[in-house]
């Protein structure tokens, strides 16, 4: 999976993609990360990528030169997809992330300051994702989001592409608690029933948990999964 990522903090991305689950799917070839800074691009000779908005208002937007010149500049596979973040989007689920892990590669456009001028959608006509309904400083936090969240299923970047199937919302869900080591703990015991080794048992514990703590925390998923049912 490649990620190309227009932003004018590159090191924001760079740095999130170069520790952890991130940094050893890399290592290993499964992902690659690369940002291109607009910047770079700018016939602006002070290397401004935003300007005043016509008519009138407060902040800066950002120019479509800069923009549609480094996007244009990126080589795109044949199986690829642009997506500019943007509070106007599709919200990002789990269905959105198993279909964008579909690609082979994503392009993203971080936007910043009051937003993009219109004309970088028209030129681009990126699909557009919001990763909730609030709004940030830039759009690098929710690149990451995809980032991460699509990086997860694709076989390689988890140690067992299994713990990825059993993430909350994998099946519409949930995800059941967890314990590990020790077995008691200021009094608190790990259930008797994932200690007894019956996989069959432990199985209908974890999904009964799972249902139970959908309907407490979540009863709209809860709702929606029993839909899905009928």
């Amino acid at each position: 999976m490649k990620f190309d990522v227009l932003t004018l903090f590159p090191e924001a991305i760079e740095n999130y993609c170069d520790v952890s689950i991130m940094k050893r799917a890399k290592d290993n070839g499964v992902l690659e990360v690369k940002t291109i800074n607009p910047r770079d691009y700018t016939l602006d000779k002070h290397k401004k990528v935003d300007d005043t908005p016509y008519g009138g208002g407060a902040g800066m937007v950002l120019a479509p030169q800069p923009y549609v010149d480094a996007y244009e500049s990126i080589e795109k596979l044949e199986n690829s997809i642009t997506v500019m973040l943007s509070p106007q989007g599709e919200p990002l689920c789990e269905q959105l992330v198993c279909d964008l892990s579909k690609y082979e590669q994503i392009i993203m456009l971080c936007g910043h300051y009051e937003g993009f001028d219109e004309r970088i959608r028209e030129i681009i006509k990126p699909k557009e994702i919001s990763v909730g309904d609030f709004v940030l400083t830039g759009g690098e936090l929710p690149a990451l989001c995809i980032i991460d969240a699509v990086s997860r299923k694709i076989e390689g970047t988890l140690g067992k592409i299994e713990s990825a199937h059993e993430d909350s919302f994998s099946n519409g869900l949930l995800e059941y608690p967890q314990y590990t080591k020790p077995r008691e703990y200021r009094g608190l015991q790990v259930p008797e029933v994932l200690l007894n080794g019956n996989h069959k048992e432990i199985n209908e514990y974890r999904f009964q948990q799972q249902l139970e703590r959908t309907k407490l925390r979540r009863p709209d998923l809860y709702e929606k999964y029993r839909d899905n049912l009928k």
